[in-house]
């Protein structure tokens, strides 16, 4: 196991910033995570995934651990459902695919979600009607303060809309080191969700497979955001506000035509990249370096050289505007480093 010193951290967020790390080591085993926590027991720790759900806004001043726990088994089989337990360092869309070639239900609709399997239950991802909640069974994560594994299952994870305990009480607490899920052998297809339909239908296939709604989530994100092998980006930069019921009747009486989702308890989800559309920020580009993608309002993009505090500084002026205008407040789905 190397020990870099001053490393580049460009190659390891999806955003390309070009911040550094104090240390930095790749690791590839629980044995060596503990090896290195002990060793540098005094400095400040940055567990690292694929990278897709932060942004740098200055070097790290302390150890970075870029997490390549991987591996992928079955570890129990019905008739009508399989269990697989995944590294956390594994690609979640390879995973996703892994699971689609196979037969297995359940992932499908989340195909091209960027970063790996052990970011996936931190923020509960989701798309197009699935949750990763919805096939989860349990995991397991290592706590360095009392240098413990422990397991963790669907209640104990306390997962809400793209959050979990790990992004709450345990933030900064726990290294995720494998997820186990349950998914089904038999085809329970969702295609109702946004453009899924649609897009089969201009694949005409009437009867779709599971590899057939996973190809249509995939056409449907290439056709929206940007590869981050191309662009920098992190995905959706903010969550969806779900506000009080009466915050959407105002919204409604200025336009009549706003898009929400009732989510029951006196709550309404409203899209964030319509809010940020409305009132001008899509497609916006400043020193043709950064801005907001011109397809997706959700996504902020670094087209060349940018610093992650002039991303920072965009999300903000986007936030205070939107706070302004209509009364709702935006949260930032990526994590600031």
């Amino acid at each position: 196991m190397d020990i870099l010193k001053s490393a580049s951290l460009k190659s390891y967020n999806t955003f390309g910033i070009d911040a550094s790390a104090k240390l930095f080591a790749i690791v590839t085993s629980l044995a060596e995570i503990q090896e290195l926590y002990a060793h540098f027991k005094n400095e400040n720790k940055l567990p690292l995934g694929g990278g897709s759900n932060i942004l740098l806004t200055q070097n790290f001043d302390g150890l970075v651990t870029k997490l390549n726990l991987n591996g992928k088994e079955i570890v129990k089989e019905t008739e009508d459902h399989v269990w697989l337990k995944v590294g956390a360092g594994e690609a979640w869309h390879d995973f996703v695919i892994w699971c689609v070639e196979n037969n297995w239900s359940g992932v499908e609709n989340m195909s091209l979600i960027p970063g790996s399997v052990g970011a996936a239950p931190m923020q509960n991802i989701g798309a197009y009607g699935a949750e990763l909640k919805d096939v989860f069974k349990s995991l397991e994560a290592w706590l360095p303060e009392d240098n413990s594994v422990e397991v963790f299952d669907n209640k104990t994870c306390d997962f809400g809309y793209r959050s979990s305990i790990f992004k709450k009480q345990l933030k900064g607490k726990a290294i995720i080191l494998n997820v186990t899920f349950k998914l089904s052998k038999k085809q329970n297809l969702n295609t109702s969700y946004g453009s899924i339909e649609e897009e089969l239908a201009l694949m005409k296939i009437s009867n779709p497979t599971i590899k057939n709604v996973s190809d249509a989530v995939i056409r449907i994100r290439q056709s929206k955001l940007p590869n981050p092998a191309e662009i920098g980006n992190a995905g959706s930069f903010f969550k969806n506000p779900v506000v009080p019921t009466e915050t959407v009747v105002q919204l409604l009486k200025k336009y009549p035509n706003a898009p929400n989702y009732n989510v029951g308890e006196g709550l309404v989800k409203v899209p964030a990249g319509w809010l940020i559309e409305t009132v001008g920020w899509k497609g916006k580009v400043f020193d043709d370096r950064f801005g907001v993608h011109k397809k997706q309002a959700l996504v902020l993009v670094n087209y060349q050289n940018t610093k992650g505090q002039e991303i920072f500084d965009l999300s903000e002026n986007i936030i205070e505007d939107i706070t302004e205008k209509f009364g709702i407040t935006l949260e930032r789905e990526v994590n600031i480093i």
